[in-house]
């Protein structure tokens, strides 16, 4: 069979521990047989970033910056313990924080839902999208630790040097400081952004913050969000027969354990990390979640929602077999090569990504699955398979 051909490369950024032992054996049982793959290999396992002090990550956002399509594997953000597992220079800052600010745009998480699986919350019948904000916060900050009998201020200089101040806290004794910022520009990419896929999706959008205790940093989240659905997009929401509808985080917390989902949740940076994982549990395992960055500037990186699965990967250096599930993994490179497909004109590698998904549900809507979903389907796996077996069946029904 005559492999389906690329035009452009899609830029491809490696990951770490059990998630880098299965992303080539996903390239050779699944993509490699039919497709003449064009990638620009970009390796970001926590020691090549250790070795150039980073600069691999930044050269990988770049690239998808002058390609327009990005797949990611895990990847780990170390904290003390891991600068002493793996002997790092210091503790580096998150990787996909770093492509996220330089991409800008909004996460966008889904969950994959087969029969088999149903979600844990009886209510939702539904996938429920997560839309994350991928700039700022949290994950931009900058922190000290504050030793008893400093005073800490939020200091803000003008162009001509006049400061404005304002007291954060006398602290009597020792504690702990973080400043956090955003920018009109990236909260009105985000809302654009949502509200482009409520309409693309023809499902409702719902947009949550705390502005009633944060009266400035949040509201002005707020104030954006409704001056651009407004001004741009009201009578749109309108015609398509959807709506946007804004409360309070905790508000909506409540609320959405009760919907049936089919809508779309806007998240803050912080709130979309953390409730996004809610979802994908609620919806059988973290590992059925697809995640793709999409940038108001036509760049998009599709990635796994999860994370490097650190406890099988001990397991594998012991020689020992694991059921990891792949399914996100193997999700990032369809949206990958479906998207290049798109912006190529390449029907044949659209179809192929979309057959690719399809064999993926159907190997587990069979009842063949990895020990997460076999631990929470219904009804009961008929077999339970090992990592590199899991992918084989998928094979076999491509």
């Amino acid at each position: 069979m005559e492999k389906i051909r690329m035009k452009t490369p899609l830029v491809e950024l490696d990951g770490d521990e059990m998630t880098r032992v299965l992303w080539p054996l996903i390239k050779e049982k699944l993509i490699l047989p039919f497709i003449d793959l064009k990638v620009e290999y970009y390796d970001l396992g926590i020691q090549n970033r250790d070795r150039t002090d980073d600069r691999v990550t930044v050269e990988a956002a770049e690239a998808i910056i002058k390609y327009g399509v990005g797949v990611k594997n895990a990847t780990i953000t170390p904290n003390a313990d891991r600068v002493v597992e793996y002997k790092l220079k210091k503790q580096w800052k998150s990787p996909n924080g770093t492509i996220r600010a330089m991409l800008d745009g909004t996460v966008f998480r889904k969950p994959i839902m087969v029969k088999n699986v149903q979600p844990s919350v009886r209510s939702w019948v539904k996938p429920i999208v997560v839309g994350r904000h991928a700039y700022g916060d949290v994950y931009r900050n900058a922190e000290l630790y504050v030793e008893a009998g400093c005073k800490a201020e939020l200091v803000v200089t003008d162009e001509h040097g006049v400061e404005k101040r304002e007291l954060i806290h006398d602290f009597a004794e020792a504690g702990v400081i973080q400043g956090m910022h955003n920018t009109d520009a990236s909260i009105a990419s985000f809302a654009r952004s949502c509200f482009e896929y409520s309409l693309d999706q023809k499902v409702d959008c719902w947009f949550a913050t705390k502005d009633t205790i944060s009266k400035i940093y949040d509201q002005r989240f707020k104030n954006i969000f409704e001056e651009i659905f407004n001004l741009e997009y009201k009578d749109k929401f309108k015609a398509s027969g959807i709506e946007f509808f804004y409360t309070l985080i905790d508000d909506v917390v409540a609320r959405i354990m009760k919907h049936e989902g089919g809508i779309l949740w806007a998240c803050k940076n912080y709130d979309g990390d953390v409730m996004s994982d809610m979802v994908a549990s609620s919806f059988g395992s973290l590992a059925m979640m697809t995640s793709v960055l999409v940038s108001p500037k036509g760049y998009f990186e599709y990635e796994a929602a999860h994370g490097t699965v650190q406890r099988h990967y001990y397991k594998h250096l012991k020689g020992e077999k694991t059921s990891t599930n792949a399914v996100a993994l193997i999700f990032a490179w369809t949206g990958a090569l479906a998207k290049r497909g798109e912006l190529d004109g390449i029907p044949e590698l659209i179809l192929f990504a979309q057959k690719l998904e399809k064999a993926v549900v159907q190997t587990i809507e069979s009842g063949v699955m990895t020990g997460d979903l076999a631990a929470i389907c219904s009804p009961p796996a008929l077999r339970v398979v090992y990592s590199e077996e899991f992918l084989d069946e998928i094979a076999k029904n491509i």
